[in-house]
């Protein structure tokens, strides 16, 4: 997943797996991702073409317009199709801006 690390470090944000280490999230902008499962291409018992699931979760303490769209500005420019959703999760104060798309996973089978 070389790829979503690339884009998540573009985003210029902090991000973890999952969520970060307790007491060492940062303040808010910051980005949790996860990989919560896959719609892999398989034929003969064998996966010939991966796809990860992927949700990007981003969280401010406010609506935040311009860094949604830097966040988007991103994803646009690796050709990446999402949905977007969002809620405020009231027991932590910070809304939740969810990217859910699709992403080809590491050694995809390659015609010769």
């Amino acid at each position: 997943m070389d790829d979503l690390m690339k884009i998540l470090t573009e985003s210029g944000l902090p991000f973890a797996y999952d969520h970060f280490a307790e007491g060492e999230s940062p303040e808010p902008p910051f980005i949790c991702y996860l990989l919560p499962g896959s719609d892999h291409f398989s034929a003969d018992g064998r996966v010939y073409f991966k796809i990860n699931e992927v949700r990007v979760e981003l969280y401010t303490d406010y609506k935040d317009l311009a860094l949604e769209k830097k966040l988007e500005d991103v994803l646009d420019a690796h050709g990446i199709f999402y949905g977007k959703s969002e809620t405020w999760i009231e027991s932590e104060k910070l809304y939740e801006v969810l990217y859910s798309f699709e992403m080809e996973g590491e050694n995809n089978a390659q015609e010769k």
